[in-house]
């Protein structure tokens, strides 16, 4: 999304636009066929049922449980192959390798996310950074996550709200993906002298994309809409990328890269 600020001032590319403010929206890019197939598959994937009989690696909600909270599901895409079909789609790796300059991208991670209607906290994404939850990789590694959009997602729905800038302030102490206070958190959240909190909404048409750089400060609230908000984030690297693997600590992540079936490479230049 280029904002020229002036008559005089030249639009900025769409990698200038992600560097400067550390997160770019697309247009709709992914094909509406495409999205509109997936959802039914991501309501199968919801509800336990896996088409390739793969269970996905982790759920934060299962069937029964709370229908106001806001549902994750991590690797969704080894469950069901239309999905898989999603998250591989050439355009995306396409839009990384363009925002990143990088020659090769790779899928490390993904989650299936669904936010109900009804306005209830329970739908609230707190503050944070992912660098936070990502501690495989080493300091200076390309990792960043693009989020797409099932349908469209408008202000009302709990869109993902980013804080403008926020990747050139560090590793922030205070965020936490699961508190739903926003504004307790806001308070604990210690900014850089002089640096100003200024919010924008990712508001997305469907087949839109949403990238982000791993230390931009994100969260979002309640759909307060009548319609559920359906996305998938999509953790993905550059060749500029190097992991840690920690057999003190859960690597998962980080140990299976080499198994091109779980983590594809959806863009190489090559």
């Amino acid at each position: 999304m280029n904002r020229p600020k002036g008559n005089h001032i030249p639009m900025l590319t769409p990698r200038e636009q992600f560097q400067q403010d550390g997160f770019y929206l697309t247009t709709s890019v992914l094909p509406a066929e495409l999205i509109e197939r997936a959802i039914p598959h991501m309501d199968a994937v919801m509800m336990g049922e896996y088409e390739t009989g793969i269970p996905p690696h982790s759920r934060l909600w299962n069937p029964g449980e709370d229908s106001h909270k806001i549902r994750k599901i991590d690797e969704a895409h080894m469950s069901d192959r239309t999905l898989y079909e999603l998250f591989t789609h050439l355009e995306i790796g396409r839009w990384a390798a363009e925002l990143m300059d990088a020659r090769w991208i790779q899928l490390w991670a993904s989650q299936l996310l669904y936010k109900p209607p009804g306005g209830r906290a329970a739908g609230h994404v707190g503050w944070h950074q992912d660098t936070q939850y990502w501690k495989y990789w080493q300091a200076g590694s390309e990792v960043f996550t693009a989020w797409i959009a099932v349908g469209d997602v408008t202000e009302d729905m709990g869109a993902m709200r980013f804080v403008r800038g926020s990747h050139h302030w560090g590793d922030l102490k205070g965020g936490n993906f699961f508190d739903p206070d926003h504004d307790a958190q806001q308070k604990a959240i210690k900014l850089p002298p002089e640096e100003t909190w200024v919010e924008e909404a990712a508001v997305l048409p469907s087949g839109a994309i949403s990238f982000h750089h791993s230390y931009a400060l994100h969260g979002s609230g309640s759909n307060t809409s009548y319609c559920p908000r359906r996305s998938f984030a999509l953790h993905l690297r550059t060749e500029r990328s190097r992991p840690i693997k920690d057999k003190d600590e859960d690597s998962y992540y980080v140990d299976h890269l080499d198994d091109l079936k779980l983590h594809p490479v959806i863009y190489n230049a090559e």
